[in-house]
């Protein structure tokens, strides 16, 4: 069995590899009669696309998104939506060394032990391209939630080196290749990653996503945890390596009152004074913020070379030529808007299925 697929309610299984002729999503439970259109969703992938800035992979993939099922006349029709994005601009030659030899911090030995066999081509399955068919699954799972949530993710960190949040300008995350809210914080990025990639390297980043707008009650309690579903969908991105939901691994270097998010009176319910729980209690909603960080490992594809073995078990050396992300936790910013959204929108489905509302 092969896990796929990702949902209860609202569901969606991807498809394709990286460098076959394309890749896609089929979304199941989404409600009929929601406006959907390739235009609403292209936005989504074009934040994602590669080749954009000379920090990302020079790959170009336009990703222009065809949805070949579940719309008719800008409506969803309840049906399965089957979303496709073709691939155009592969070069498999790139993958001839790596098809003999793997590439530590890669997929590439791990899938050679569970299926006997793997495409070394770009990674194939398991290559970060899949996850532009998430960013179109997200994009239904935004016209599921309503304009009334709102989802925004912003790199935090690059290569060790912290935005300073006495500076955030939320207005200015789409102003730099970095999606990084302090411009300050993005200069000098800029000068860390040139200088990582022109010596053949990779850094790492922290991404945080938050979701404004959910209302309390979201999520169920024990088994079905809103943050435990937070979790495991940003686990699923390649290269994700560890998840804070609020203050995350924080709190446990935090006082008990330190800790706690007081509460007032308000005129639509309580009026919270802090958010350490990250929007989250219990598994449920709280009606704040949902705020999640994950932290991507450099990327393993680099031209410093490695020691590594060969499939047939010799001692080698690799070099991973091609075109790859010097820091891949660029264009999981809007990957981890697009699993939020998914995430959200099958909490949003199940409370309404199970309490009415």
């Amino acid at each position: 069995m092969s896990m796929n697929s990702f949902g209860q309610l609202f569901r969606f299984t991807t498809w394709g590899e990286s460098h076959g002729p394309a890749l896609g999503a089929v979304v199941d439970g989404c409600p009929p009669g929601l406006p959907l259109s390739e235009a609403l969703i292209q936005p989504f992938l074009d934040r994602r696309r590669p080749g954009t800035s000379r920090f990302t992979t020079q790959r170009q993939e336009p990703d222009r998104l065809e949805i070949l099922s579940g719309v008719y006349e800008g409506l969803t029709t309840g049906t399965p939506i089957s979303l496709m994005i073709r691939n155009v601009d592969q070069r498999s030659k790139d993958y001839s060394e790596v098809a003999v030899k793997y590439r530590p911090g890669h997929a590439d030995y791990a899938y050679d032990a569970k299926y006997g066999l793997r495409d070394p081509r770009g990674g194939g399955r398991s290559s970060a391209r899949e996850t532009a068919a998430r960013v179109a699954a997200g994009g239904v799972a935004r016209a599921v939630l309503g304009e009334g949530v709102k989802i925004s993710a912003y790199l935090v960190e690059l290569g060790g080196d912290a935005i300073d949040r006495a500076h955030f300008d939320a207005a200015g995350i789409e102003a730099n290749p970095f999606f990084c809210p302090d411009a300050g914080a993005a200069a000098r990025w800029e000068k860390a990653l040139d200088a990582a990639r022109k010596s053949g390297s990779s850094l790492g980043a922290v991404v945080e996503v938050v979701a404004e707008g959910v209302p309390a009650g979201w999520g169920a309690p024990i088994y079905h945890k809103l943050d435990g579903q937070l979790a495991a969908a940003m686990m699923s991105i390649n290269a994700v390596k560890g998840v804070e939901i609020g203050d995350g691994f924080g709190a446990a270097r935090l006082r008990g009152e330190e800790n706690a998010d007081p509460m007032r009176p308000g005129n639509d319910g309580p009026v919270f004074l802090a958010n350490h729980a990250g929007g989250v209690a219990g598994g449920i909603s709280t009606g704040q913020p949902v705020v999640v960080r994950l932290a991507l490992k450099p990327t393993s594809s680099i031209l410093t070379p490695v020691e590594t073995i060969t499939r047939d078990g010799e001692a080698a050396e690799i070099v991973t030529r091609g075109r790859h992300d010097p820091c891949v936790g660029i264009r999981a910013a809007p990957v981890a808007e697009a699993m939020m959204a998914l995430v959200l929108a099958d909490a949003k489905l199940m409370h309404r299925g199970q309490t009415g509302r």
